[in-house]
């Protein structure tokens, strides 16, 4: 795990749009300026409004979350800095690497959440109690 990244290497990139008189399109490529190879694809929809996801982070996974639909905030933690990041456009996404704690918070009725993910599912990457990551990010 990258525990010596901070919250601060948590990046929104905007990844353009293509405007047609029909609408929009924007386009995510592997082998472009994104900062991963995607592996995996998965999206959260359907969740209560002001309800919350995730509240876990990664040891080697990279993960791209796209508010594709409506808005929800991105909690960051790093063990010892905290950030808040509004995503409220699918044109927008938040790069977060691997050793961030990561919640997604306050989604807006009807959100979807995109989620772009530099490995496949694999339970043991997941470090999903708060203590534990504290530890780890501290080097106990």
């Amino acid at each position: 795990m990258e525990n010596n990244l901070s919250v601060f290497d948590c990046s929104v990139i905007d990844l353009g749009k293509i405007s047609f008189d029909e609408g929009n399109l924007t386009v995510v490529e592997n082998n472009s300026s994104f900062p991963f190879d995607i592996k995996r694809i998965f999206y959260l929809y359907d969740i209560a409004g002001g309800e919350s996801r995730g509240a876990h982070s990664h040891r080697e996974c990279h993960q791209f979350l796209i508010a594709a639909s409506g808005s929800f905030e991105v909690s960051l933690d790093d063990g010892k800095f905290k950030r808040q990041v509004l995503l409220n456009r699918p044109d927008l996404g938040l790069h977060i690497p691997p050793g961030i704690w990561a919640s997604e918070v306050n989604f807006s009725s009807g959100a979807i959440c995109l989620v772009l993910a530099s490995h496949p599912y694999n339970e043991s990457d997941y470090i999903r109690d708060y203590e534990t990551y504290l530890k780890i990010q501290h080097g106990k």
